[in-house]
């Protein structure tokens, strides 16, 4: 599969798709079609409106669209994206708060890389920014990426993540979410070799697969079935000459979210005939509890083949960082380097994807860091996505995560369950 044309034939498929449901939805709505009561025209609109904003989105990345920020005196505060620092596979931003004092708590956000966009954290920022400077990490969609930028494995993702701490300094709090967990984790001891200066203070581990033996999810299964060169062949093409990153071997967005939705197929078939059978009635809105979620969830991105095939080979098939046997650029990193960071995982007990265990592997890697230094939460009845920005996280897991970095920053803060700005 590895042609421009297969490429080009699923975004082509796409684009059909948009332009019937645009189709349905004009049709519909044209003015003879009022002559009289037909409700196979409300339904034939619906479902246009429905198919031409579900199969737009998947090309579009979402705007972070931050609300302003309510401080301690009651004053609103606009929220201003900015870029620290730019890279061509990803970006250091910085959510600014002009007008409010620095918070003495500064938090990266380590975004994943695996199909979406870093927005998908978005609600996970919002609960933040009260209590905390944050800054995230913006990776870039792989075929708007000319093939002149080089290469972008697992070892560039890591360094990445050096550098962005180096560029933030020492007194920082990193939380890493899902798919960057052990790369994190990587980071943070290859700085303790190389860099200790640059470590962070806290190190935050939120449902991500340090060894994903330790507890077997549908996701680590499939790791193990196929072969590299299974796996090289059925999901990796070549990008058409519509993007910037022509040429670029991609594992594709639009693949991806084939594979993101067979694993729920049933709900999502269903989510999406009771939203149709909504807009019919005129029930539905534009920021709806569907739309909401969808125009996220939908909103996916190309991802580098040598990162996609590095990571299911190093740290799926291989264990590297689980073996404590990882070489970020010809350096194998130790995860005991790590002394003086203090770290806590976080676990979902209903996580499938990456399964309570885990993550919590990475402590037994940490045989130089003090057991005072490392602490543990499982979110009961949480799943993936509610460990970082459902209400389990609003109510239970944030507050822990703030007053974590507090315990561990080296001073004072106030308490972090109050939703008021540190100065």
């Amino acid at each position: 599969m590895k042609y421009m044309m297969t490429y080009d034939l699923m975004e082509s498929a796409r684009n059909t798709n948009q332009w019937l449901g645009a189709t349905a939805r004009a049709f519909a709505a044209y003015p003879m079609m009022s002559w009289g009561a037909n409700p196979a025209m409300d339904w034939l609109k619906a479902w246009g409106e429905v198919t031409e904003r579900t199969f737009s989105r998947m090309v579009m990345k979402p705007d972070w669209n931050i609300p302003p920020v309510t401080c301690d005196k009651g004053k609103d505060h606009p929220v201003v994206v900015e870029t620290v620092l730019e890279r061509p596979f990803g970006d250091l931003i910085h959510f600014t708060i002009p007008g409010r004092e620095p918070s003495k708590r500064r938090v990266l956000l380590v975004a994943p890389m695996s199909g979406h966009y870093a927005t998908l954290l978005r609600k996970t920022v919002i609960s933040l920014l009260p209590d905390a400077d944050v800054y995230t990490t913006d990776w870039h969609n792989a075929r708007d990426i000319p093939v002149s930028a080089g290469k972008f494995d697992v070892e560039d993702y890591t360094l990445y993540l050096t550098d962005f701490m180096r560029e933030l300094g020492a007194d920082l709090h990193v939380i890493a979410v899902c798919q960057p967990v052990p790369l994190a984790l990587a980071a943070t001891a290859y700085l303790a070799e190389q860099d200790p200066s640059a470590q962070p203070k806290t190190l935050t581990l939120i449902g991500g697969p340090v060894d994903p033996e330790a507890n077997a999810t549908e996701v680590t299964d499939f790791g193990r079935s196929v072969t590299m060169g299974q796996l090289e062949e059925t999901m990796i093409q070549r990008v058409g000459f519509k993007y910037a990153g022509v040429g670029r071997m991609v594992y594709p967005g639009l693949l991806q979210l084939a594979s993101f939705i067979s694993m729920n197929a049933e709900s999502h078939a269903t989510a999406f005939r009771d939203e149709i059978i909504r807009v019919a009635k005129g029930e539905a809105s534009e920021h709806d509890r569907h739309n909401d979620f969808y125009d996220e969830y939908l909103a996916v991105m190309d991802m580098t083949a040598e990162f996609y095939l590095s990571t299911v080979e190093r740290i799926f098939k291989g264990r590297e960082i689980a073996q404590n046997a990882f070489v970020v650029d010809g350096h194998q990193v130790d995860m005991g380097k790590i002394t003086t960071v203090a770290v806590k995982i976080v676990e979902g007990e209903n996580d499938d994807i990456s399964a309570p265990g885990q993550c919590l592997a990475a402590l037994d890697l940490l045989t130089g860091l003090p057991d005072d230094k490392k602490a543990s939460h499982l979110e009961p009845g949480a799943g993936h996505y509610g460990i970082f920005a459902g209400s389990s996280w609003r109510n239970n897991i944030r507050p822990l995560v703030l007053d974590f970095i507090d315990a561990n920053a080296g001073k004072k803060t106030k308490k972090s369950g109050k939703v008021v700005a540190i100065k």
